[in-house]
């Protein structure tokens, strides 16, 4: 099985049509009719897949629920489908994040070569959430005042600064970095700051 792919379109052949023809190529498949049927069975992203998703489906458009699912910090790769194009509506949902855009009817070539590229886009990006709730979840194992000295060193200060912001000797300080070093995982001070940026650290502060 190469991975699963959710079809969200209100034309019940054409959804009939395409299990069978993923199937064939050995996807699992899931069909939805609407875009309130799949928000109330909402796939989890534990194995590679991605959403093959109709412009113009009734009640909530693909653009709605593409919105939608990135409020809810959903990781799956979506490819429009539609019949009617529209530069316009292709444009907006590109920018949003759409994976790929596709007209009906689409050839066997390109729907297939554009959901083995999604998969693997959601391949990489599950690798990648894996690896930041790790960091994550080593942030959140700081002791209170490891994450005070987390803070102020990722943003350069050095050891004497930090201890006169905490109010300690700078042998505290050192030890105290040394801690979250270990916490963290890392070996540099370089290492300590990129994944400070990728989990948003810097941002959170920037907001608080």
């Amino acid at each position: 099985m190469q991975g699963c792919v959710h079809i969200v379109d209100d034309d019940a052949s054409f959804r009939t049509a395409m299990e069978r023809r993923l199937k064939h190529a050995d996807y699992e498949v899931a069909t939805y009719p609407s875009a309130l049927h799949f928000l109330v069975n909402l796939p989890a992203e534990s194995i590679p897949s991605c959403i093959l998703l109709d412009v113009r489906i009734p009640g909530q458009s693909g653009p709605e629920l593409q919105r939608r699912l990135k409020e809810l910090g959903s990781t799956l790769p979506i490819i429009f489908l539609t019949g009617y194009p529209d530069i316009a509506t292709t444009v907006r949902t590109i920018k949003a994040g759409a994976d790929d855009f596709l007209i009906k009817p689409v050839s066997s070539d390109d729907l297939l070569g554009a959901i083995a590229r999604a998969i693997a886009l959601h391949k990489e990006t599950r690798g990648l959430k894996s690896k930041l709730d790790v960091v994550r979840a080593n942030v959140a194992a700081l002791t209170p005042r490891e994450r005070e000295v987390f803070l102020l060193v990722i943003r350069g200060a050095p050891n004497k600064q930090v201890a006169r912001a905490l109010g300690c000797t700078e042998r505290t300080v050192k030890a105290h970095r040394h801690r979250v070093m270990e916490k963290m995982q890392v070996q540099s001070w370089a290492e300590l700051v990129s994944l400070a940026e990728r989990i948003g650290v810097f941002e959170s502060a920037a907001g608080a």
